[in-house]
């Protein structure tokens, strides 16, 4: 029983509002152990405020609108504050509902979304949580990709944590202002690689916003406890730099020593306060990515979403093209395999594959692997520079590429190939069965590509996955009338089905690594990583494919 003095005033949540995570009391050092997800539909918690008056209604984390009880309004000292009459949160959804579906624009319903989780996120998530399929692609691909392109000029409020170059020596400090002592996942990005839009500095804020509300409305994750960070190390964005209203540092972006310095800096101070917080790198260029996750996944909780998520639900998407075509799933290594982008996310994508290759048992190295991969950069294939392509297929041992590529690159060089040829001169000498977008350029998937591979291909697997989708590598509607309606279709951002000649429907599917939530895996020390890919559960995400 509370006695008078005791001033933290008791705020129950309302039903079908809250979200949480149910914490088992078992940790250790760098990971965190036995988090369970609970259906947030169920959720009962109570929250304990000191909170009083306006300082109620005003904060985001504790606001319920017009759900507040009347014993809730006297004990909370807000009777008076706000309009008398208590309305649930369905009355409450069904206003909000109402008005967003008078913005005319996918951006403008964004702004309407960020405005309402500054001002209630119990019902912004509400309001997630009933339309998660309608909004998610407003709150994330492909609006995000938008919005972070005009998040200077539609700034309305500060979220998350800027950690930039003017705050080298202050980091530790600093991280002591973030509001709450729990933080569970951490979102960060240096705004280098935003999508498939490149350089954005500091408006690639509006990456781990959108991929934390996901995380919390589909992946059971507290609000409280999400954390979404940038580090502005600067831009190379001449656009962004000259603009007046650009928010971010007007300086070139920090390389070398300097910036690897200053991560380190950051995930000190944030692991010297959050030791058991996942941290997930987002949208870090190449080679930067690579580098930073081999760096710190020995240390510390950590992953990148480009690298290992994308690899294992695109890994999944392909396994389910193989039950779809009428094969095993363990025919894996019978693909032939061509990936347009020798990024971070390309690069992340094949090595799954090889992982899964291997683990399937039936290649012997991963240098037989690499043999059912061919990999094309900006320039064309990753081949042999001493070859050229009027006699593409004549062996030339221990040649040297011009194009300077890093060791995991080097990995998909073909000895027997010419260096540089072109997609549409690669698909013709291949006869690939799976093709694999992640440029961030539109149009790469040529017309002629694409009809050489269903020449050859019963049905041909498209995959055009870079984001937004006004930046994949083809359409759906293109994809289905090169193939004449035979593609196995999936792409980053969603896009519709498609009407065939014939009278059938061209079914698309998503294939976005928002749909590995870090909550299914935080009992893993290393994430998605070291040949665990194939181990874990792979199947019901192969199963959400319509191929």
């Amino acid at each position: 029983m509370m006695t008078s003095s005791y001033r933290s005033l008791i705020l129950k949540a309302p039903r079908h509002s809250t979200v949480h995570l149910a914490r088992h009391q078992t940790r250790s050092y760098g990971a965190v152990r036995g988090l369970i997800a609970s259906d947030p539909r169920d959720d009962h918690t109570v929250q304990l405020t000191s909170s009083r008056g306006v300082n109620v209604t005003h904060d985001p984390l504790l606001s319920k609108g017009t759900a507040f009880s009347l014993s809730e309004r006297e004990r909370l000292s807000i009777r008076g504050l706000v309009p008398p009459r208590c309305q649930d949160m369905e009355k409450q959804i069904l206003r909000v509902k109402r008005n967003l579906d008078t913005c005319e624009s996918p951006l403008a319903k964004f702004i309407f979304l960020s405005a309402l989780q500054d001002r209630n996120e119990t019902l912004f998530y509400k309001l997630l949580m009933e339309h998660i399929e309608e909004l998610s692609s407003i709150v994330y691909t492909p609006t995000v990709g938008l919005a972070c392109q005009k998040s200077h000029s539609i700034y309305r409020r500060s979220r998350g944590m800027y950690f930039s170059s003017q705050d080298r020596g202050r980091m530790s400090a600093m991280v002591y202002n973030w509001p709450h002592d729990e933080v569970d996942v951490i979102v960060v990005t240096d705004g280098s690689r935003v999508l498939g839009l490149g350089d954005l500095g500091a408006n690639g804020m509006q990456i781990p916003i959108g991929k934390l509300s996901l995380y919390v409305a589909a992946g059971g994750i507290r609000p409280r406890a999400v954390l979404p960070v940038v580090l502005d190390v600067g831009t190379n964005n001449k656009n962004l730099l000259e603009d007046p209203l650009y928010l971010g540092m007007d300086h070139p972006r920090l390389e070398g020593e300097d910036y690897y310095s200053f991560v380190d800096e950051w995930v000190t101070a944030i692991h010297s306060r959050w030791p058991n917080a996942l941290i997930q790198f987002e949208d870090f260029k190449y080679p930067h990515a690579y580098n930073l996750l081999n760096k710190y996944r020995e240390k510390i909780t950590c992953f990148n979403d480009d690298i290992q998520s994308t690899s294992a639900i695109t890994l999944a998407g392909i396994l389910a093209s193989l039950k779809a075509r009428g094969k095993k799933e363990t025919e894996l290594a019978e693909e032939r395999v061509v990936c347009v982008g020798a990024g971070s996310a390309g690069v992340g994508v094949c090595e799954g594959i090889i992982d899964c290759m291997m683990a399937q048992g039936k290649i012997r190295t991963r240098q037989e692997a690499y043999k059912r991969i061919w990999m094309l950069d900006q320039h064309g294939l990753l081949g042999n520079d001493a070859l050229t392509s009027n006699e593409p297929h004549r062996c030339v041992q221990d040649a040297v590429r011009s194009t300077r590529l890093d060791e995991r690159q080097r990995s998909y060089v073909k000895s027997n190939m010419a260096d540089h040829m072109s997609l549409e001169q690669v698909v013709e000498h291949v006869k690939p069965t799976v093709i694999l977008g992640l440029t961030g350029i539109p149009g790469v998937f040529t017309e002629e590509a694409i009809r050489t591979m269903a020449k050859y291909t019963e049905q041909p697997v498209v995959f055009p996955l870079s984001n937004p989708d006004t930046h994949a590598e083809c359409t759906a509607e293109q994809a289905f009338r090169w193939t004449e309606g035979r593609a196995l279709f999936a792409s980053g951002s969603p896009f519709e089905d498609v009407q065939l000649p014939n009278g059938k429907i061209g079914r698309t599917n998503q294939c976005n690594n928002s749909y590995s939530f870090p909550v299914s895996l935080l009992n893993y020390r290393h994430v998605l990583w070291e040949g665990r890919l194939c181990s874990m559960n792979i199947g019901p995400w192969s199963r959400d494919y319509c191929f």
